[in-house]
């Protein structure tokens, strides 16, 4: 039963993701990418589970719900983005395997966020 954000396994695999990213990911790039790549991987692996809890706030409102689940969607692709930049050009500096997981996590929780935002009229 979902009675917060917080229930919601999308939300606690993306906060999950945003622990690694930060941690193991952004502190590893060289130092002429800890403002820029850094930067927008800090901000981004951030957005999902801010938006979704923030969304929820809202989540009576389909519309206005659904927005902030498109928002964190597009977030999501853009970690992808981030991601792969990463493994592909600093290897040398980052966990490639690590960056291909999760990138795998970011890929599958955009999918459960727009079948969450697809059902969501069937929730209580």
């Amino acid at each position: 039963m979902v009675r917060s954000f917080l229930d919601l396994i999308v939300y606690q695999n993306l906060y999950k993701a945003m622990i690694v990213v930060l941690t193991k990911i952004v502190t590893r790039l060289p130092k002429e990418e800890k403002f820029d790549l850094g930067g927008q991987m800090r901000r981004a692996c951030k957005a999902p589970p801010a938006l979704i809890a923030e969304g929820y706030a809202k989540k009576q409102h389909e519309k206005q719900w659904k927005k902030y689940l498109d928002d964190a969607i597009g977030e999501c692709n853009e970690m992808i983005v981030h991601l792969s930049c990463a493994k592909d050009v600093y290897f040398n500096y980052v966990d490639v395997a690590l960056c291909q997981e999760l990138i795998g996590i970011y890929d599958v929780s955009g999918k459960q966020l727009y079948r969450l935002a697809e059902s969501w009229k069937e929730c209580p």
